[in-house]
């Protein structure tokens, strides 16, 4: 088309170097007539596109009004920008030029048209081919994949979010999936704040597990035992000292299950669950021992996430079987060994994900209130039973009938993972309704419609072929075996060091050597996969020298080294730990 004259070129770009994008706008039904009539120069003589009700998208502001603000004041270098809606192309070149060649700018935009609109006005193959400019498919699960890729510039920058006004004009999905982007940033935000904090630790929990996990079995066999069937997820919310003694004078043919913490709390209601989940890597986690009676729960399996604290593993009284969890040494390598699960941020999150895997037809929660009337916010027994909590962390919400709560930050994100999991599980969820928040997408049920609709009830045989495979979870699984990485870690990373004292000395006229080095030694750091979730810290260290940092200074060599000397410390670490010889008994 002569009113698009680069976006052949552009398209072609997008197959070579975008081709989740490429695919994703290739399958879209595209309106030819409206890319024809809607181009038009407008009253201040400068391209516009025509909306439905004839009028341009800048007839009433020209472009320069709203994006002459689009500009990365903090650290260009090291940034992004997201943009929402692309028009025919004024704000996303007003970021295109104004920012470094380093600055990652990401363009979302639900309307195909408008994409087109755009790609077909400037020549963006320069910035596409240099992974400057990426376009997104309109999908959560490629927007957080971007997201995610972003972690150096969520460290070392500043993510910027820009909603371009114009395009809002086009319809409400603009401010929709702004909102969404917004929230899925904040979410990444945080927990990458955690993993800085806390992946030293959850490896480090990992490690130490490591030749227990050997012995002590697999989750596998009870991926879909539970068909036919229906389970119970008892949190330690208040509604649970309401609704536990009712259940455990008639809990039928369900299986039940609860949190290693919820373990007390669910004791005192006359309940015994078939099983409990640990995902908790904080060795505080060890209190609930203080309440729990362990002749009571020796004989209460707990699936146990890899990133448990390992004393608190070791002081529990039942059989233990292991559950290989995301973000740590079962991500990338084990995959072909293990089941590696998604544990999400609660452990009601993970035990809702868990027993949808095992293939349950339905699952009801009990006890799952999310947020509290009066002081206390978990049931008797738990560990956070009349807890005070900060007056920073505190939100207020209303129940089903309008009466206040009192919640947590924390709840609420929880509860919003939940919400979005709901939509996705194939298992129907029920709520057992307390008072308490109100769970989207989940059935709120009374005691008496449990009992009518059969939520208890099973498949005659189902119960006894759940309990056969929880019985077979403790045989151990043959596991792959690891060669030693130090002596080659430490023979190449030394020599490497002497090269860089070398280029320090001289620095000045080193600059373009010394980065190319550091480039050199953040790749090698980043190779191994198994090792790879416990140098998290290290490569986004290094990260910060090669890739956020564009001039080197004496003092940057001894940051180097201290880098190295935690790595190669690591590094012995995790040979000691997993690289377990097959005739050595795992302890």
């Amino acid at each position: 088309m002569s009113a698009y004259p680069f976006l052949k070129d552009n398209i072609e770009a997008l197959e070579t170097y975008n081709p989740p994008f490429y695919a994703w706008l290739s399958s879209q039904n595209i309106d030819e007539e409206k890319l024809k009539e809607s181009l038009f120069t407008n009253k201040w003589d400068i391209l516009d596109w025509k909306m439905e009700n004839g009028i341009g998208l800048f007839e009433t502001v020209p472009p320069n009004a709203i994006y002459k603000s689009w500009v990365a004041t903090e650290k260009p270098d090291t940034s992004a920008t997201f943009i929402v809606g692309c028009n025919v192309g004024y704000g996303v070149n007003q970021v295109l030029m104004n920012t470094p060649d380093s600055h990652k700018v990401i363009v979302y935009d639900p309307n195909p048209e408008m994409i087109l609109a755009c790609l077909g006005q400037t020549d963006y193959r320069p910035f596409i081919k240099a992974g400057k400019l990426h376009f997104s498919p309109i999908d959560e699960n490629s927007l957080m994949t971007i997201i995610k890729d972003l972690d150096l510039q969520f460290v070392y920058g500043k993510i910027y979010l820009r909603q371009d006004m114009a395009s809002q004009q086009l319809g409400p999905e603009y401010a929709r999936w702004s909102t969404v982007i917004r929230k899925k940033l904040e979410s990444f935000s945080a927990e990458m704040t955690t993993l800085r904090l806390k992946q030293d630790v959850m490896v480090g929990n990992e490690l130490d597990n490591f030749s227990r996990i050997l012995k002590d079995g697999s989750i596998t066999p009870l991926k879909g035992a539970g068909r036919g069937m229906g389970a119970v997820i008892l949190g330690a919310g208040p509604s649970l000292a309401e609704f536990g003694p009712e259940l455990a004078k008639n809990p039928g043919q369900a299986i039940f299950t609860t949190s290693l913490q919820g373990l007390p709390a669910v004791q005192k209601t006359g309940i015994k669950p078939h099983f409990c989940i640990g995902i908790d890597y904080n060795a505080s986690m060890a209190r609930v021992y203080e309440q729990l009676d362990m002749e009571w729960a020796k004989d209460i399996p707990l699936i146990y996430s890899s990133k448990l604290d390992h004393e608190v593993l070791a002081k529990y009284p039942g059989p233990t079987i292991p559950m290989w969890t995301v973000g740590g040494l079962g991500t990338f390598v084990l995959g072909n060994h293990a089941d590696i699960f998604d544990a999400g941020s609660n452990v009601s999150i993970t035990l809702a994900r868990f027993l949808d895997w095992c293939g349950f037809n339905h699952i009801l929660m009990v006890g799952q209130d999310f947020a509290w009337k009066g002081r206390n916010s978990h049931s008797a027994g738990h560990q956070n039973s009349g807890a005070n909590y900060n007056p920073n962390m505190l939100v207020e919400l209303q129940n089903a009938d309008g009466e206040k709560l009192t919640s947590t930050v924390q709840y609420m994100t929880s509860k919003n993972e939940m919400e979005e999991d709901i939509k996705k599980l194939r298992a129907q969820v029920f709520n057992l309704y307390g008072g308490c928040a109100v769970i989207e997408g989940a059935q709120n049920v009374g005691m008496q419609e449990v009992h009518m609709e059969g939520l208890l009830s099973a498949v005659p045989g189902s119960m006894d072929y759940f309990k056969t495979a929880m019985n077979m979870t403790s045989t151990p699984r043959p596991m792959p075996t690891f060669e030693p990485r130090s002596p080659k870690w430490t023979s190449s990373l030394n020599h490497v060091t002497k090269r860089l004292e070398k280029l320090f000395r001289k620095h000045a006229k080193n600059q373009d050597e010394i980065h190319k080095t550091l480039h050199e030694v953040y790749f090698f750091i980043r190779q191994d996969l198994l090792y790879m979730p416990y140098l998290y810290n290290e490569i986004l260290d290094m990260a910060g020298l090669a890739r956020a940092q564009y001039g080197y200074a004496p003092k940057d060599l001894p940051r180097y080294k201290r880098i190295i000397k935690k790595i190669l410390a690591k590094v012995r670490h995790m040979d000691r730990a997993i690289c377990i010889s097959p005739n050595r008994k795992a302890a």
